[in-house]
């Protein structure tokens, strides 16, 4: 896989290559406007031109990736807030698209109370929309896997396979997969057998080739606990033996895969520890051998 992280835009989006460099990410994920926000400042010329002198001297930084901000709901049954995400999130693709990101995760969204079947039919209708607006968009917007936490949609293969085949130009959109939302959800990964069967259905109810990118993250809480606690690698419930079933499968060798763990933590001194080298090296110590690794790839293909 291509590991990479969340990287901080903090002083211009053109900083976060050299952090990321120094992080010793192989990709990136970045949001491009701040992910609490609902304003997002025009992109300028300088910026962009910044922006593409930093990605051109960087050019083993790759597959770049893109996330929304956390506010938009395109599931809401509330007319304003549905309209209000749906012109948020047409705004992130067209920066994306500026960008030259070749893919957006969004999450699907919340119901708050009007019912799943109601909150995936705004769903597929606000992207239906939205696709129809931007026909010729080079960045492929992914839905999030979720946990299921409250009323989140998107936390079950058939709920997403819903969306991708209801909405009008769905064959345009792809899939996030995020190990501790799924786990969180009920999909097991932690052999070698319950990975091969967990990717095995989404393969059966979505397939495999909708899956363009990852999250990688621990989980603080059970299998099937609906609650979304990310954790560092090895440190939760999945554990390095569910990281390796993941990391070793080479259909997703050239896939850009992202950890979202806690960014920092302190020592017994009280000094803070960058986390993401941390985890990014822990991800790479789980890495097999050639040999090992087809042995790994035939047995999720089997």
């Amino acid at each position: 896989m291509r590991l990479g992280a969340v990287i901080s835009t903090a002083g211009g989006l053109h900083q976060v290559f050299g952090r990321a460099k120094e992080a010793t990410c192989d990709s990136l994920m970045v949001f491009s406007k701040n992910n609490r926000q609902w304003h997002a400042s025009p992109i300028g010329d300088e910026e962009l031109a910044l922006w593409g002198e930093a990605r051109d001297a960087h050019p083993d930084l790759w597959p770049l990736a893109g996330h929304t901000s956390y506010l938009i709901n395109i599931a809401s049954p509330k007319d304003e807030l549905w309209e209000k995400s749906i012109r948020a999130l047409k705004v992130e693709m067209e920066r994306a698209i500026l960008l030259g990101l070749p893919t957006l995760t969004f999450h699907p969204g919340s119901h708050t109370g009007s019912g799943e079947e109601a909150g995936l039919a705004r769903i597929a209708a606000a992207l239906s929309r939205l696709l129809q607006e931007l026909p010729d968009s080079p960045t492929t917007l992914c839905l999030e896997t979720m946990a299921g936490q409250g009323t989140n949609l998107g936390y079950g293969y058939e709920q997403l396979a819903w969306v991708l085949e209801n909405t009008e130009g769905g064959e345009r959109l792809g899939i996030c997969w995020d190990p501790c939302h799924v786990f969180a959800a009920g999909y097991d990964l932690r052999t070698p057998e319950a990975y091969a069967a967990t990717m095995a259905e989404f393969d059966a109810v979505i397939g495999l080739d909708r899956l363009l990118c990852l999250h990688l993250n621990d989980s603080k809480h059970e299998l099937g606990s609906r609650k979304d606690r990310h954790e560092h690698i090895g440190e939760g419930h999945i554990g390095l033996d569910g990281f390796a079933n993941l990391v070793n499968d080479g259909r997703f060798a050239e896939h850009p895969a992202h950890i979202e763990t806690p960014k920092f933590e302190e020592d017994d001194e009280g000094n803070e520890i960058d986390m993401d080298p941390v985890n990014l090296a822990t991800l790479r110590s789980l890495l097999q051998d050639d040999a090992a690794a087809g042995g790994a790839r035939r047995g999720a293909d089997d």
